[in-house]
């Protein structure tokens, strides 16, 4: 099932994203969590592309057990950043063998190595680039975009990102998932300006509970999310307390998605990061609402 078919329907949806291993000795383990989370029977789930495409295998592998063992639709990331046309075209063609017809088009982060490299001569410079490949590969393909509440960290203002963001959606996005946020009124304003700018296309918010007082500094630092006093505080209180952690984000991300589905959006992500308890906590908290 497309990814755009299931963002119409008027009805709450909740869905989840997960990553694949990065070596074969711990495909089984990553395999059995991405499964638990796939019984909740999410709306659908995604499985991420490490950088570089070093587990593109282990993507494609990861999603589609998903779709064959449990019947949930899923998300296959591409990621195109220093490739070439013959490897990503590659990638596309293993993509479509594998029966999966929604692909997340994204630039991927620039390795260290190559940054401040002269990337004129790439093949591929932004994700807007993918898409019209992925386009020109097949265009049944339902295509995703990320987009930026805040801002991309590499745009200069936020008006030039939303012309770049229009850019793909005009090449062929048939939707949009946000990088992760804290405050809702962040999500809520950039949504009325990009309408104003003619993006008319399903925007999906991205949640992300972090349960880890170390990774939450680190996903803000590399993100740029704004921290709000009261998320601020969250983490300060419980941050050395793992359980207690664990508790309150989750709280903290249900409370934002019971306000996004109460202000009339009713598809959200959650970046569950292969933690079946953490994604059934916030299933478990939404099901009446999900009817589930």
């Amino acid at each position: 099932m497309k990814i755009k078919d299931i963002l119409s329907a008027n009805k709450p949806s909740l869905s989840f994203e997960v990553f694949p291993p990065k070596t074969e000795t711990v495909f089984d383990s990553v395999k059995a969590a991405t499964e638990e989370i796939a019984k909740l029977r999410p709306s659908f789930m995604s499985v991420t592309y490490g950088a570089g495409g070093g587990t593109s295998k282990y993507t494609l592998d990861i999603a589609k057990n998903i779709k064959e063992l449990y019947g949930v639709p899923t998300l296959a990331h591409l990621t195109c950043v220093s490739s070439t046309k013959e490897s990503v075209r590659q990638k596309i063609n293993e993509i479509k063998a594998a029966g999966i017809t929604n692909v997340m088009a994204l630039r991927g982060d620039i390795p260290p190595a190559l940054e401040g490299a002269d990337r004129s001569g790439w093949d591929y410079r932004h994700a807007v680039d993918l898409i019209y490949e992925l386009k020109a590969a097949d265009p049944d393909f339902c295509i995703g975009a990320a987009c930026y509440p805040e801002i991309h960290p590499e745009s200069p203002n936020q008006k030039e990102d939303i012309r770049y963001l229009r850019e793909k959606v005009d090449a062929g996005a048939d939707f949009l998932t946000t990088q992760m946020f804290f405050d809702n009124n962040l999500l809520y304003n950039f949504l009325y300006k990009i309408r104003e700018a003619g993006i008319t296309v399903p925007v999906i918010p991205g949640i992300m509970p972090i349960a880890n007082a170390n990774q939450v500094q680190r996903a803000i630092k590399l993100s740029g999310s704004f921290m709000p006093q009261r998320f601020k505080s969250l983490v300060d209180k419980f941050g050395s307390d793992p359980a207690g952690m664990k508790q309150a984000v989750i709280a903290y991300a249900t409370d934002q998605i019971i306000d996004l589905y109460a202000n009339g959006i009713n598809n959200v992500h959650v970046y569950s990061m292969n933690k079946p308890d953490v994604a059934a906590r916030i299933h478990s908290n939404l099901s009446d609402i999900l009817g589930k």
